[in-house]
């Protein structure tokens, strides 16, 4: 027989860790070094971020990106962007890299190969056809996103990400496109039946 104690417990357990998960998933910001690192951290699969160069964002557009840890793979991640509304962190190739920096920078990106970035946190886009519901915008969970050459084929790609499928999206006030693939995480279990 299962004593009272036992069963509270585990109910104690159980609630704590899923009041952790909410916390950690919250829209707050990084704002110290140590949460930076954290939040950054959790933008792709350990087996990137593990030794991947860690930066902060510049202070202003054009401006230097603070070393937060000096990695030894050719993996960038960075935390959310102080100021943005959501906690949204990403790591990326060197490629994807200097699209970002060159489009931030309000240049245009001069991509010559394909690159390719994580988002396990997700990202929060506008809500076109309103097919998630009444909102302005909605989260798109963990996805992949991949630059290339041809922006001519990009063009002709899905551009509601409101559907579940993949779509081509651009970085605020660009009109550079990149392909958005949502994915599971690396490392989720997967069930078979």
């Amino acid at each position: 027989m299962i004593r009272m104690d036992a069963v509270m417990k585990l109910l104690t357990t159980v609630l704590l860790t899923v009041a952790t998960a909410f916390a950690e998933s919250s829209d707050r910001l990084p704002v110290t070094d140590a949460e930076k690192i954290a939040d950054a951290l959790r933008a792709g699969p350990e087996f990137i971020t593990k030794d991947a160069t860690l930066l902060d964002w510049p202070s202003a557009p054009g401006g230097e990106y603070r070393l937060l840890r000096k990695g030894s793979n050719e993996w960038t991640c960075l935390p959310a962007i102080l100021g943005d509304p959501h906690d949204e962190p990403g790591c990326f190739d060197q490629v994807f890299l200097q699209f970002i920096k060159e489009s931030m920078a309000g240049l245009t990106p001069n991509v010559q190969r394909i690159g390719l970035s994580y988002m396990y946190g997700g990202k929060w886009v506008p809500n076109r056809s309103h097919a998630m519901g009444s909102g302005a915008e909605f989260h798109v969970g963990p996805h992949i996103m991949i630059i290339g050459l041809d922006q001519k084929i990009m063009q002709t790609l899905n551009h509601d990400g409101s559907n579940g499928q993949p779509y081509v999206n651009h970085l605020p006030g660009r009109t550079e496109l990149y392909l958005v693939i949502p994915i599971r995480q690396w490392d989720e279990q997967h069930v078979h039946e």
